[in-house]
């Protein structure tokens, strides 16, 4: 792929501050309408000049279905050929190439890199997290010693309990101490077998795997557990039937195709033997097999649960439901509380330290936060605003590191891009972004000594093939220092840059700098709850209100929150992506028309 050079040092001359530097040919650019003429006549002629040159260099084509939207099908193209790419340094560049048309867009507005913070009374250890956010609680101690009961809060009510159907980093936690695949993760970080019998067999052109099972497996209520138990599983969580968010995971497996009628290529020679296929030699694909989709399921009962195949998770709605991991979901008071008892049919359950444990469901932090402080909670996986700085010191007070971005997200089909054209609107998109103080917001909010997010994929991520993917290469370079954003406060250069950007548009200016009650932008945020999230929504309000944009909040409950942002109920809304697994691809494939994750609605 060309360096972008040339393009970092026009852009950064300009005014300071970086645009866009999206792929394609300038020349086949489309032209701006009539009225962005206008628009970009009418700023000053320095931003003018800019603003002419970052039309040319988003280069975004319309939908066909939708003027403002961007044409995706390129972008769907592309990760079709990252997962068949057997060349990696290749593969490397097609996903830079696939970042910078997501950055073009505007759609993603990276704030931060994730890291994770918990509280943790000091009589206990042994539990351990991943840098993907997953956390194991099995074999926690407490002084040293086994105990009865340990006391959690994660999260509030989950979504979903099925490991095919979850879509979120604490539910994923609960499936990692209630189920678990052919590996997992270790202490270390590492991928290490669980129901596998030690390492798989590949054959030499890295394409089929053979992974041997343990023998005498069983499931929580005693029956044999096997080789055709993950057949099953994962092709019921390819299924489009299923209606997995995560069925795209299954694209490099053969058979896979375009997900509408998948047929993978994994079978059972014997009850102790997987067999499967892949269309190219996969670098994550051990990683993979330790996800939670990847997790077997009894298929006795999931069609006992669902006879006409309407309800894929009505069998893991209740307590009660058989599980293969360390714990069992033993009791369930929706929107309170939930208690897992310990497995004794797990492979590992000799080793397991703890007998018990009992969750409390909450979003509440205030309230979580109380519980913990008067020992009614031994873990909290979260800390109220206004008690960071107090707490940062603390031996109770844990900073771990996370591989993820925390970011706001724009549907591009929403209301309020009406009437504009496809440039138009990521304008709109990347003014907003400039005016954003990420910085304010990691040192008042974050407090964690989080770093300012620059692109949307993640500092540290493996570039697939022995390197890191945001480090500047004579193959690459990113647009401006590492990534699509300056790590700079917001000044009066920025605010001028999202003026003219919004003047493109076709929104007009008084001489303070403040958008005519004639043009007014008027936009809904959507947060959950939760003292951080509602300060972070608070401070982009404020930021946006300095040129006159009207910016309402809207606050939800963990659940309606998730539908809403996936069915496309939103205007703008704050999200969150912790890493999968460690590959660019991951951050990627998620924007795929076809992906259940794809809450920008790219290409629907």
């Amino acid at each position: 792929m060309k360096k972008k050079k040339a393009m970092a040092v026009l852009l950064t001359a300009a005014t300071a501050v970086t645009l866009l530097a999206g792929c394609g040919d300038a020349s086949s650019a489309p032209t701006a309408s009539s009225t962005a003429d206008t628009a970009a006549t009418d700023t000053a002629s320095a931003d003018g000049d800019v603003i002419e040159d970052w039309v040319k260099n988003v280069g975004l084509t319309a939908s066909s279905t939708n003027e403002a939207a961007p044409d995706w099908s390129h972008y769907d193209e592309l990760v079709s050929e990252i997962y068949t790419d057997t060349d990696l340094a290749d593969r490397e560049a097609k996903l830079h190439e696939a970042e910078d048309m997501l950055m073009a867009t505007g759609a993603v507005l990276p704030i931060y890199y994730y890291n994770d913070l918990y509280l943790e009374h000091t009589e206990w250890s042994g539990d351990y997290a991943t840098v993907f956010g997953t956390k194991y609680f099995m074999y926690a101690k407490k002084d040293g010693k086994n105990a009865d009961v340990m006391r959690i809060n994660l999260a509030s009510e989950p979504d979903h309990l099925d490991p095919a159907l979850n879509s979120t980093v604490d539910g994923a936690c609960l499936a990692s101490n209630s189920f678990v695949g052919l590996y997992t993760n270790d202490k270390d970080g590492n991928i290490v077998p669980a129901l596998a019998d030690g390492d798989p067999e590949v054959s030499e052109d890295g394409t089929e795997y053979t992974v041997h099972m343990k023998k005498d497996l069983k499931w929580s209520d005693g029956s044999d557990l096997n080789a055709n138990d993950i057949v099953y599983s994962w092709k019921r969580a390819a299924d489009p039937a299923t209606a997995s968010d995560y069925s795209y995971l299954f694209t490099v497996f053969d058979g896979y195709g375009d997900g509408t009628n998948p047929d993978l290529s994994v079978d059972a020679p014997d009850d102790y033997t997987v067999h499967f296929k892949l269309t190219a030699p996969c670098p994550y694909i051990m990683s993979l097999l330790a996800f939670p989709v990847f997790m077997p399921v009894k298929q006795s009962e999931v069609e006992a649960a669902d006879p006409d195949g309407t309800n894929p998770g009505a069998w893991a709605m209740e307590a009660g439901f058989v599980t293969d991991g360390a714990y069992t979901l033993t009791s369930w008071n929706h929107n309170e509380s939930m208690v897992y008892k310990k497995n004794p049919y797990f492979y590992d359950a000799d080793n397991v330290s703890v007998d018990e444990l009992d969750f409390m469901l909450s979003a509440e932090d205030t309230s979580i936060y109380s519980a913990f402080t008067s020992g009614d909670l031994d873990y909290a996986d979260t800390v109220p605003n206004d008690e960071v700085a107090n707490l940062k010191n603390t031996p109770e007070f844990h900073v771990i590191d996370n591989l993820g971005t925390y970011y706001v997200c724009f549907n591009v089909n929403s209301d309020m891009f009406s009437g504009k054209t496809v440039d138009q609107a990521a304008a709109m998109r990347r003014a907003i972004g400039l005016l954003i103080d990420r910085q304010y917001i990691v040192d008042t909010v974050g407090q964690t000594d989080q770093k300012v997010a620059t692109s949307f994929i993640p500092a540290g991520m493996s570039d697939g093939h022995g390197g890191e993917f945001k480090t500047n290469d004579d193959a690459y370079t990113f647009p401006v220092d590492d990534g699509y954003y300056q790590d700079i406060s917001v000044n009066a250069d920025d605010q001028q840059q999202a003026i003219a950007l919004l003047e493109y548009a076709g929104y007009k200016f008084d001489d303070s700098g403040m958008l005519s009650s004639d043009t007014p932008l008027k936009i809904n945020y959507l947060t959950n709850e939760g003292t951080a999230h509602e300060a972070i929504a608070q401070l982009i309000q404020q930021d946006l209100a300095q040129v006159g944009i009207d910016m309402e909040i809207s606050v939800e409950d963990w659940q309606t929150f998730l539908n809403d942002r996936k069915n496309g109920n939103f205007d703008v809304a704050r999200e969150g992506w912790l890493a999968d697994y460690d590959d660019p691809i991951n951050m990627i494939e998620m924007f795929q028309s076809s992906s259940g994750n794809n809450d920008a609605q790219l290409g629907k």
